[in-house]
């Protein structure tokens, strides 16, 4: 399985990273520090294989979380069920969890930091699509 990690925090990054190669949840993950690049990226991969997952954080510079869903869009028949979207977020706010659900590309919606119990509840949902996904 391939999996994208976006965040601009380096050490997020470093330590969902560890976590996911620790419960052995993918086979490729590759990590991005900037909305734009893992665009450039995901777009490219749209004809070919796209990432199975992709963990994204909200508040990043220059293009934001909400941004890179929103220049999904014209990619969203390509992905609806290849690439499930989990927004990583440290905001405890309803309306991030309202806005996520205007997106059906977002599988769920994760505050940070991420812990086994998460990852396990998405890897099963993966494997059982009767198993809801974490929101």
């Amino acid at each position: 399985m391939k999996t994208y990690l976006i965040d601009d925090d380096t050490l997020s990054i470093y330590l969902t990273e560890q976590l996911l190669r620790a419960e052995e949840f993918s086979t490729s993950i590759s990590t991005f520090h900037s909305a734009q690049q893992a665009l450039g990226r995901l777009v490219q991969d749209t004809a070919g294989t796209p990432p199975q997952v992709v963990f994204l954080d909200l508040n990043m510079p220059l293009m934001n979380g909400w941004q890179f869903l929103d220049a999904l869009q014209p990619y969203r028949q390509e992905l609806l069920g290849r690439c499930h979207i989990y927004i990583l977020t440290s905001s405890l706010a309803l309306t991030d969890l309202e806005k996520a659900r205007e997106y059906d590309l977002v599988s769920g919606l994760i505050h940070k930091p991420i812990d086994t119990e998460e990852i396990r509840a998405i890897q099963a949902s993966l494997e059982s699509p009767d198993i809801p996904e974490p929101m």
